[in-house]
């Protein structure tokens, strides 16, 4: 297959071990990402989980791309309420100017936590407004590229190493916001399928109608971002994607903690409204065996069109991960570098 595969990455916390673990496994996922041929290697912004370590992608992905030199690393995404766009520009521009021409600033409109950790992250309880998130977008590219406006209070500040180092720049979403506003830019366009896929089809639609072409793009480009687990047979992939399903009923039902082991799931007695909850998250995921799995990604590209796919997997043990990202890799026919 010609369609370049990627992977999105949360680093997460299995119990037993700890974020240091975590952090150093993820490393070591990008490098077998690498090696593997994948295109991309991404990194999730997520606060107060204590199953999930990438707080801060700018700095895992320095680690990344210091321990690789062709895979591009990149955000999916940068969550930009939290932040002040001139720090995320002066963050990605550093990354850029470190590892030119491989670097993606990929940015989201979600704040990827419960309201009072985004609270203590904005230092402010107001609620964003419809326009905060093109505004605080448009700043983020004039720092990179230094194009504000005569009467723009920021016009003076020359974002170092931001200005002249600008990232390759994604919008990502899960509705069909941020697909209009990725069209109008002529920017590439990521969609979360992974938490949303109800949305899929009408987000990448919006994105294509409303597409303009800029100096970026001429036509658009659309990465799907998947949730996908391969191992050797459809029933261990099944059981293994159990620790994600149980991590998630604890999430949603306010108990987060370290990824669960597959045996602790499979023997967890799951009520009716746990099962519901189960039964939402894994609707659109990609569980099985090599060839269920690759049948499963063909079918979201057919439906989609996309011109690239993202793995993102859930899964206690490293092993497993790297062990799914061979398979794929494998049966996508992806060329090990």
């Amino acid at each position: 297959m010609t369609i370049p595969l990627s992977v999105l990455d949360v680093a997460p916390v299995g119990q037993g071990s700890t974020p240091a673990d975590a952090l150093t496994a993820s490393v070591e996922l990008a490098r077998h990402a690498e090696r593997l041929g994948f295109h991309r290697y991404w990194v999730a912004e997520h606060h107060n989980m204590p199953g999930i370590a990438s707080s801060s992608p700018a700095v895992l992905l320095a680690h990344a791309a210091s321990a690789t030199s062709t895979i591009r690393i990149g955000s999916g995404g940068v969550m930009l309420p939290n932040h002040a766009p001139l720090v995320v520009a002066e963050q990605f521009g550093m990354l850029e100017a470190l590892h030119p021409g491989r670097v993606d600033l990929g940015i989201g409109r979600a704040p990827g936590t419960d309201q009072g950790t985004a609270h203590a992250l904005r230092r402010s309880a107001d609620p964003m407004s419809v326009e905060d998130f093109p505004r605080n977008f448009g700043e983020l590219l004039s720092f990179f590229d230094g194009k504000f406006p005569e009467n723009h209070p920021y016009r003076y500040i020359h974002a170092v190493p931001a200005r002249g180092y600008r990232p390759e720049m994604w919008l990502l979403g899960s509705s069909d916001f941020s697909a209009q506003l990725a069209g109008y830019l002529g920017l590439p366009f990521s969609f979360a399928h992974h938490f949303s896929s109800a949305n899929t089809l009408p987000a990448v639609a919006a994105y294509r109608q409303s597409f303009r072409p800029s100096e970026v793009l001429s036509e658009p480009y659309v990465m799907i971002a998947a949730n996908v687990l391969a191992a050797e047979t459809d029933e261990e992939a099944r059981f293994l994607a159990g620790s994600g399903s149980l991590s998630m009923v604890r999430l949603r039902t306010g108990r987060p903690g370290p990824i669960p082991t597959p045996e602790e799931a499979a023997a967890y007695n799951f009520t009716p409204a746990e099962k519901e909850i189960v039964r939402s998250w894994n609707v659109g995921h990609i569980v099985g065996g090599p060839e269920t799995v690759t049948a499963g990604l063909l079918d979201l590209l057919e439906r989609t069109g996309a011109d690239e796919l993202m793995l993102s997997g859930m899964a206690h043990a490293p092993a497993a991960r790297r062990r799914s990202l061979e398979l794929v890799a494998d049966a996508w026919g992806l060329e090990r570098r």
